[in-house]
């Protein structure tokens, strides 16, 4: 498969567990889909279709770490935000010194996070990213029997080790926004070990030197 490989580093990321707004705040160890269309479509400028689109992603980070936030609690009267809030403290979980690559043979993606129209975040609004290199068109070499998955999400029905979550694949752009997609993942951090799979995927080499599978996914929101 010819792809283009989109190269996004952050100091921070922070990607939260859907449902869950109350106590400790976690991470999640690998982005969501809905994270990174997020992103692409924050590059654009828009709200994009994403019809047929192939997407590939890996997604490393060097450490965790904890933060204590302070937030503030608005009120609400007849389902509307009232000028009444109370300050609250709470731990946030996040991840430090992050890699993301993005694989995708759609040149207009790789032209929109070329110069992004808005800021790119990964995850709360200070985790700022910056796009560090933009690949030419490149063939990954097509592999069976994978078994280098690491630092991203698998859909559930192929069965592989890491922690189960249902994710959502993306949202509307209305208001209230809905998701569309949810489904359960494998989620597969960077720093799992080795492990035999009947997955189709394609291989790449990092910047590091460590090689890896990329799973693709196949996505139509139209």
């Amino acid at each position: 498969m010819e792809v283009y490989k989109i190269d996004i580093t952050s100091w921070t990321a922070s990607f939260r567990y859907p449902n869950l707004i109350s106590g400790t705040q976690p991470t999640l160890e690998v982005p969501p889909l809905s994270t990174v269309l997020g992103l692409i479509n924050a590059a654009a400028g828009q709200y994009l279709q994403h019809a047929n689109l192939q997407l590939g992603y890996y997604f490393e980070y060097e450490a965790e770490g904890e933060d204590l936030e302070t937030i503030y609690q608005i009120s609400s009267k007849d389902g509307k935000p009232t000028n009444n809030a109370k300050s609250n403290i709470i731990y946030r979980k996040f991840l430090f010194n992050n890699f993301l690559r993005i694989y995708t043979p759609d040149e207009n993606v790789a032209q929109y996070l070329s110069a992004p129209y808005f800021q790119l975040l990964l995850g709360r609004m200070n985790d700022l990213a910056t796009v560090t290199n933009i690949s030419a068109k490149e063939q990954l070499e097509k592999t069976e029997n994978a078994t280098e998955i690491k630092g991203q999400i698998i859909p559930f029905r192929h069965h592989l080790p890491g922690q189960i979550q249902a994710l959502p694949k993306y949202f509307t752009d209305e208001f209230p926004r809905k998701n569309l997609g949810t489904e359960a993942y494998s989620i597969i951090g960077c720093k799992a070990k080795t492990f035999s799979t009947s997955l189709t995927a394609y291989k790449d080499k990092l910047p590091s030197g460590k090689e890896i599978d990329i799973y693709f996914h196949e996505l139509n929101f139209e």
